[in-house]
């Protein structure tokens, strides 16, 4: 592992937000599974505390198989720069406190990238997950966080060759990149049995790919009021009366109080847990959507998905799945959803490597480390 040379592969996982864990579970049980089999690897977790979640409970690490984090660093709230602060200061802390050979991080919190700095200032190499991936839109704090953790990453482990193609743009030799899949379809597969019906499916009388389910979170989407209205009222126009299960994110919650929008067919609802919010996705007719993630599960479950957005760091499912980006005009929302009720949406298909496998070769990869 260049100058590195370990008899022991000692890594820290680091998760800000619940997307984190999620894509995470696998890892941690390929480890455990490696550790089994008499390899040289261990862990420990880290939470930073980034984002909290209700849902977040002791059920969610249960449902997902995830142990209790070894470390909570409690580092909610505050602006961006007071977090990332916050994040770093403790981290060091951290390291200091229990030394590892790797820091493994994830996605593109604000967590992986302060977290990858705090390593690389202690001379520790730090390992990216779904690194690669790109918005081209420097507007998102989410962006500024990929290109800064790539910058100084020194094993990247991507979901496309997309992101190994723009990874090589910027110079990263090629030995450095591993096309691994995406470890969030690792936990969607195993967890599909599992999914859970939500009360709201008997409340709202819901029928197999028969309603829609909406989210949003996006500051373009939902911080002007006027143009939240506008959108909302596309959306319940643009639905023809089907039911539209709309989990509710805090923040917009309270922008939606403020414009009143009301219909018979909007069900405004809590958070869901992750087998309920799958399974409402999995058995529903469309979901409009301005999350990234979500746009991965529903191609996987080849649902038909809307993306609220300008741009999206995952083209691959534009390409190959059966997302479509729209953009943020609310006029475009009611042409889009029509061509599903005329059956003339994309089928979609499955890109290389989201198998459910991606974690086991991701460690597979770490073992080798210990050798280089």
């Amino acid at each position: 592992m260049d100058k590195y040379q370990l008899t022991k592969m000692k890594i820290t996982l680091i998760a800000g937000a619940r997307p984190n864990f999620i894509k995470i579970a696998p890892i941690i049980e390929a480890i455990e599974n490696a550790k089994a089999m008499g390899k040289s690897i261990d862990y420990r977790l880290v939470h930073t505390g980034q984002h909290y979640d209700k849902n977040m409970s002791e059920s969610f690490f249960d449902q997902l198989g995830i142990p209790q984090p070894h470390a909570n660093l409690e580092c909610g709230g505050g602006t961006q720069s007071e977090q990332t602060a916050n994040i770093m200061v403790r981290f060091e802390k951290e390291l200091f406190a229990h030394p590892t050979n790797l820091v493994l991080v994830v996605g593109d919190v604000t967590s992986t990238m302060a977290c990858s700095i705090v390593a690389k200032k202690l001379c520790i190499p730090v390992a990216h997950i779904e690194a690669g991936i790109r918005s081209g839109d420097m507007s998102m704090p989410e962006e500024i966080n990929r290109i800064v953790t790539d910058s100084i990453t020194d094993y990247f482990f991507t979901t496309t060759e997309i992101a190994g193609q723009n990874l090589k743009k910027l110079g990263v030799v090629e030995s450095k990149i591993f096309f691994v899949g995406n470890t969030m379809i690792d936990t969607l597969l195993k967890n599909k049995p599992l999914f859970q019906k939500p009360q709201i499916w008997d409340n709202a009388k819901l029928k197999e790919k028969n309603y829609f389910v909406l989210t949003l979170h996006r500051p373009a989407n939902v911080d002007e009021e006027n143009n939240l209205k506008l959108l909302m009222l596309e959306i319940i126009q643009a639905a023809r009366n089907l039911p539209i299960i709309f989990p509710v994110h805090p923040r917009t919650a309270k922008n939606l109080n403020a414009i009143g929008v009301h219909a018979d067919n909007l069900y405004m609802i809590d958070p869901l847990s992750y087998l309920e919010f799958n399974y409402l996705v999995q058995n529903a007719k469309a979901v409009i959507t301005d999350s990234g993630g979500i746009t991965e599960e529903t191609t996987i479950m080849r649902v038909p998905c809307i993306t609220l957005r300008n741009n999206t760091e995952r083209p691959e499912t534009i390409t190959i799945g059966t997302n479509e980006l729209i953009g943020t005009d609310p006029k475009l929302v009611k042409p889009t959803v029509d061509k599903i009720f005329k059956g003339e949406w994309k089928k979609g298909g499955i890109p290389e490597l989201w198998d459910g496998k991606t974690a086991e070769r991701i460690v597979v990869h770490l073992l080798k480390l210990t050798q280089s």
